[in-house]
């Protein structure tokens, strides 16, 4: 098939472990239009895939399960956030990545969680900016640069459902742990942080760190690559304030629903492919390309 896998950190780890890319959203995107692949595999969520079909038009791209979504870009309907937009004019909109096509589309800069500061900071200071669509991101980067942002009011339901009180536990009975956290938690998780960053910047800290345990805030997949990048170090994942049976899911139900069957069936039956109308696509490569040049 000349086809190139790539697998989202919060994948699986036996879909992990089969990809021909491991990675962040944006960052698979991009080795994959690097190559000479003919065929994208996309395991990870929809607003991925797009993001690689807006890179690379030319390829067919797969999704193996399309209900696999994002409860952020849920958060976010296109036609709410054109209206959000209307109430407040002349303001830079800057999207999160973990967005739809359709928002992206009608924004100015689409960023993510490691480059979101640094293009803050090419911004004049009294600029006025929207930030959508996570509240949690856009207050942390409020905090950090001294902005006030505008904020969209939505969240991801794995960041927003992680226990304080379980935190705070583990704390306790492993004191020599340090806690990583990704800036889609909360304020009153990020407060117990020793390091906030990507996911990414996550693993590579881990990697790096004196430290020999970590109390992870982010959706558990990465602990994978993580154990295998540190296997001498240990790795605690955070229960979630979930309810009823799940009342420690910290998963994220979307990522979840890709497994190996149904990549073997999307690349055997060349189905789900993604496709993006040529108008619709140029939009939000906008965009993507503004965020591409200001951190080159």
């Amino acid at each position: 098939m000349n086809a190139v896998i790539l697998a989202h950190y919060y994948q699986e780890p036996e879909i992990q472990d089969i990809a021909d890319y491991i990675g962040d959203s944006l960052e698979l995107s991009r080795k994959a239009a690097a190559t000479d692949a003919e065929t994208i595999v996309f395991c990870g969520v929809r607003f991925m895939a797009d993001v690689a079909k807006i890179l690379s038009p030319n390829k067919k791209v797969l999704l193996p399960d399309l209900d696999a979504g994002c409860s952020l870009e849920d958060s976010c309907p296109p036609e709410q956030f054109q209206n959000f937009i209307q109430q407040h004019p002349n303001h830079k909109v800057l999207t999160y990545i973990n967005s739809s096509i359709q928002v992206k589309a009608i924004s100015d800069i689409v960023v993510t969680s490691s480059s979101a500061e640094k293009i803050l900071q090419q911004l004049p200071k009294d600029e006025p900016i929207i930030f959508a669509p996570d509240k949690y991101l856009g207050a942390y980067l409020n905090k950090k640069t001294g902005r006030d942002m505008v904020l969209w009011d939505g969240s991801c339901i794995v960041h927003e459902r992680f226990s304080e009180e379980a935190l705070v536990k583990l704390q306790a009975t492993h004191q020599d742990a340090q806690i990583i956290a990704h800036p889609e938690c909360p304020e009153n998780l990020l407060q117990y942080a020793d390091h906030v960053g990507s996911t990414s910047s996550l693993l590579n800290y881990t990697k790096d760190a004196n430290t020999d345990k970590f109390i992870v805030l982010t959706e558990p997949g990465i602990i994978h690559q993580m154990q295998l990048a540190s296997p001498t170090k240990t790795f605690l994942d955070v229960p979630g304030a979930g309810e009823g049976p799940c009342t420690s899911c910290n998963s994220c139900p979307y990522m979840r629903l890709n497994t190996l069957e149904k990549i073997y069936l999307c690349m055997a039956n060349q189905t789900p492919a993604i496709t993006i109308e040529e108008d619709l696509r140029l939009k939000a490569k906008g965009a993507l390309d503004t965020m591409l040049e200001m951190t080159a």
